[in-house]
């Protein structure tokens, strides 16, 4: 049964001057994925609230204009429900209080609200716990799959080159367009995490280039506006490949190199890191180049766990008694 707290939306009527603070919260995230995400997000917290499909501006407002007992109950009880009865992982449900705040503290700026979740805290979470991916030799095996004498190949291919030398997530390969590239400088713009629209340059690989390059030989696509990477089936060909389709590629190759292991576009991330941490003895300061973590901690969190200090330690205590 959806809480009662909020009243049916008839019992109210926005003044046209009034600010609409949903729309204004989604306008103001650059990112295209980031809106995406609030409004999938607050969408859901609506849909619980007040068992509509999407929110309006009289529901927003209706719950923007809550006192400050009802409203933290409301996404008090909302939190348990995500953690309690769907089960969702502590970084889905932090995520989506982070929205709920968001919206609050908008409509706060705005005027529309009077009260503050600040009593709402998210749960703990232990950032990168499992950094373990796949060895170099058994990504050797995924490269020998894609066909290169085919255009579907020669695109994969690229792809995995990317993912791999570069350590690429699958957003910034998603987002690349043919103008973002340099062939002769052998650098690629990107659209990094959490860079909103300001582009950063990689320099690529000989290897990744020479992929790339067959593969938009093999195209024949003469504007330089259009995606880097297209699907290329009958139903959407030519449409910019989505991230979900990326994963889809890697997880087919994956499984036509015999990996039995459950892979990914970052569990391929995680596998380059650790390797050029194995390749260069642990240098996380040039390794931080590559994967371009903020947090030079991130780096030694994957340092451990390619060393496994912990299980060094254990095996040094069981021989002292």
């Amino acid at each position: 049964m959806k809480p009662s707290v909020l009243v049916h939306q008839n019992e109210f009527a926005l003044i046209p001057t009034e600010p609409d603070v949903l729309a204004q919260l989604l306008a103001g995230k650059r990112s295209r994925n980031t809106q995406n995400a609030y409004a999938l997000d607050l969408r859901d917290f609506f849909y619980y609230v007040a068992g509509v499909d999407s929110p309006t501006p009289v529901i927003v407002k209706e719950f923007l204009e809550l006192d400050q007992f009802a409203a933290l109950s409301l996404v008090l009880k909302y939190k348990a429900h995500l953690s309690n009865e769907r089960k969702l992982k502590e970084a889905t449900v932090n995520r989506r209080l982070a929205a709920i705040k968001s919206l609050v503290r908008l409509g706060n700026q705005l005027g529309q609200c009077r009260f503050t979740l600040a009593e709402v805290k998210g749960d703990k979470i232990v950032r990168y716990r499992d950094t373990t991916g796949i060895s170099k030799e058994a990504y050797r095996k995924m490269l020998a799959i894609p066909a290169l004498d085919t255009l579907k190949g020669k695109r994969d291919y690229a792809i995995l080159r990317l993912l791999w030398d570069n350590a690429l997530r699958r957003g910034e390969i998603e987002q690349a367009d043919i103008k973002d590239l340099d062939l002769d400088g052998r650098s690629l713009l990107i659209l990094g995490k959490g860079k909103g629209q300001q582009k950063q340059s990689i320099t690529l690989s000989r290897p990744t280039v020479e992929a790339i390059t067959q593969w938009l030989h093999a195209r024949r696509e003469l504007d330089i506006n259009q995606p880097l990477f297209i699907a290329l089936d009958r139903s959407s060909y030519g449409h910019r490949l989505t991230g979900t389709a990326i994963y889809k590629i890697v997880e087919s190759i994956a499984t036509g190199a015999g990996i039995t292991k459950k892979l990914s576009p970052h569990r391929i991330r995680h596998s380059s890191v650790t390797a050029a941490l194995d390749a260069t003895g642990g240098d996380v300061r040039k390794v931080q180049k590559l994967s371009r973590h903020a947090d030079l901690n991130t780096l030694m969190i994957y340092d451990d766990n390619r060393l496994d200090v912990q299980g060094e330690i254990s095996d040094l205590l069981s021989g002292l008694v």
